[in-house]
C-alpha cells in the first residue's frame, strides 16, 4: 500500500495581479494553493475609473476568481482576510465575513495585498473624498459624480448649482488625470441636452496637485502635452497645492507661498497616496522585517523576507529598488514568486536569479482619442498614444468576454459619446436622516 504523501502548502494572500500570477505559476505543480482574499474577485483596477465614469460594467472589470482560476485543480479559494501571522508555527491567522477565525498553515507564504488608499494622516477626509482602490469605491464614485448634476437641476439658487456643479480631484496622478478627463467628457458630452434647468457644460473640474506638474513620473515631455490636454478639456490644474481641510461643501488648500483659498465644491475625489493594509504591519512585526513610509515591507532580490526564506512579498507591497505600484510590476513579481515556490519543490538548488524587472511603459488615458504612453525611449501621445493604451489595456484584461465586452464599450463611447453603464442606487432617505421608514401603502384591494 503506498503511503499518501501530504503536498506541500502554499498560501497565497491577495487575489490581485499578483496572487492570481502566483497561482498560475503553480498550476501544476504537486502543492496545495489556497488563496485568500477578502473579496470573491480579481479585480482589474487600472480600468476602475472607466467604471467610476459609466463606460464599463464592474463585470467587465470584476471576474470571480473562483472562475479564473477554475482550470487550476491544485488551487482553492477563501473568502477571508488575513489579520495577523505567526511565522514560528507557521499560521495565517485570517477572519471570515462573520467574523469567525480560520488559521491556515502553510510552508510557503506569497503576500500580494496590495496597497490602499492613504490620507496622509487626515482620515476624517475620507467620509467626503472617497478614493478609487475598490469595486465599491467605483461604484461610489459614479453615484456622487451623476448625483451631482441631478442635484445641480433641483438647486434652490445659481450658488447652490453651482457647487453641484463643481468637482474636484485631489492627486495629479494617472488616476486623477484619467478621472479629471472623464468627469469634463461627461459634463461636456454624455449629458448634453439631458437636463432642462442645468447646463452640465458649465461644470468646473479642480485637479489640485502638490508638485508642479501631473503625470511626473512620466517625465516632462508627456507631462506638458498631458498638462495642455486637460486644459484645452477645460480641466483647471492647481499646482503646488496641498490640501488642508475637506468637508461636505468643498477643500480648502494652501500654496508653496502659504496662501489658503477655500473652493466650494459638492463633490471631493481623492487620488493620492497609498498606504500598506494592516496585515504588512502584523507581518513586519512577526519576522522583523523593516518597511518604508508607506508600510511596504523590504525583500532581498529574490522577494523573499530576510532571514523567512519561505515568505516572498509582491506586488504594491513589496519594497524593492524603488519599483512602482504597477500592475505590471506585480504581474512579474507574483509570477517570479509562483516559479521561486516551484523551482523549491522541484529540488532545484541553484541559487534563483535576483528579480529583474522589465519596464513594458505605463499609460494613461486622458480623453476620447487622446492618452500619454510611456515605454522606454518611445513616448506616444494624442490619438496613437490612445491605440497603444487601447492594445496595452486589452492584451491584459483577464477572460474573453470582458475583452469583447469593453471593446463594444469604447466603441459606442468613442462613437457616440453615450456611456451605458449609468445607473447608480441611492440610500433610502428615511435610513440616511435617522428617522423610521414611513407607514407602507395598503394592498391593492382584491
Amino acid at each position: 500500500m503506498q503511503d499518501h504523501i501530504t503536498p506541500r502548502r502554499v498560501v497565497i494572500l491577495g487575489g490581485g495581479f499578483a496572487g492570481l500570477f502566483a497561482a498560475r505559476a503553480l498550476r501544476r505543480s504537486p502543492v496545495a494553493v489556497t488563496v485568500v482574499d477578502r473579496r470573491t474577485h480579481h479585480l482589474f483596477q487600472p480600468l476602475l475609473y472607466q467604471c467610476a465614469s459609466g463606460i464599463l460594467s464592474e463585470g467587465q472589470i470584476a471576474q470571480p476568481l473562483r472562475a479564473v482560476l477554475r482550470r487550476h485543480h491544485n488551487v482553492s479559494c477563501l473568502l477571508a482576510e488575513a489579520v495577523d501571522v505567526d511565522v514560528a508555527a507557521r499560521l495565517v491567522h485570517a477572519r471570515r465575513p462573520d467574523g469567525g477565525a480560520v488559521e491556515l498553515p502553510y510552508d510557503d507564504l506569497i503576500v500580494g495585498v496590495g496597497m490602499r488608499q492613504s490620507y496622509f494622516g487626515h482620515d476624517e477626509f475620507a467620509a467626503h473624498a472617497p478614493g478609487m482602490k475598490t469595486l465599491e469605491d467605483a461604484l461610489d464614485i459614479r453615484r456622487r459624480i451623476y448625483r451631482a448634476f441631478e442635484m445641480a437641476e433641483t438647486a434652490a439658487d445659481d450658488r447652490e448649482r453651482q457647487q453641484w456643479l463643481t468637482f474636484a480631484l485631489v492627486g495629479g496622478g494617472p488616476t486623477g488625470v484619467e478621472l479629471a478627463g472623464q468627469i469634463r467628457e461627461i459634463a461636456g458630452h454624455t449629458l448634453d441636452r439631458e437636463f432642462r434647468k442645468t447646463d452640465p457644460a458649465r461644470a468646473r473640474v479642480l485637479l489640485f496637485e502638490g508638485s508642479d506638474t501631473v503625470l511626473g513620473a512620466f517625465g516632462p515631455p508627456l507631462a506638458q502635452r498631458a498638462a495642455r490636454t486637460l486644459q484645452n478639456l477645460g480641466v483647471e490644474l492647481h499646482l503646488g497645492t496641498m490640501v488642508t481641510g475637506i468637508d461636505a461643501h468643498g477643500l480648502t488648500v494652501q500654496d508653496h507661498d502659504g496662501t489658503t483659498t477655500r473652493f466650494e465644491a459638492r463633490t471631493v475625489l481623492w487620488t493620492a497616496g497609498v498606504e500598506a493594509p494592516p496585515i504588512a504591519a502584523a507581518l513586519a512585526r512577526a519576522t522583523g522585517a523593516t518597511q518604508d513610509r508607506a508600510g511596504r515591507i523590504a525583500v532581498e532580490p529574490d522577494l523573499t523576507i530576510p532571514g523567512h526564506p519561505e515568505i516572498r512579498v509582491t506586488g504594491d507591497v513589496m519594497s524593492l529598488n524603488r519599483l512602482p505600484g504597477l500592475a505590471e510590476v506585480a504581474i512579474q513579481s507574483g509570477a517570479y514568486a509562483g516559479r521561486g515556490v516551484r523551482h523549491a519543490v522541484e529540488g532545484r538548488t541553484k541559487q534563483p536569479k535576483p528579480f529583474t524587472y522589465r519596464d513594458l511603459g505605463s499609460a494613461a488615458y486622458i480623453s476620447r482619442g487622446r492618452a500619454v504612453v510611456k515605454a522606454g525611449p518611445l513616448h506616444l501621445s494624442g490619438f496613437t498614444g490612445w491605440l497603444a493604451w487601447l492594445f496595452i489595456h486589452l492584451a491584459f484584461l483577464t477572460g474573453f468576454r470582458s475583452r469583447l465586452g469593453a471593446v463594444l464599450s469604447w466603441s459606442v463611447a468613442f462613437a457616440t459619446g453615450s456611456r451605458r453603464e449609468r445607473a447608480f442606487t441611492m440610500p433610502d432617505t428615511d435610513a440616511a436622516a435617522g428617522r423610521a421608514p414611513g407607514p407602507k401603502a395598503p394592498p391593492p384591494p382584491p
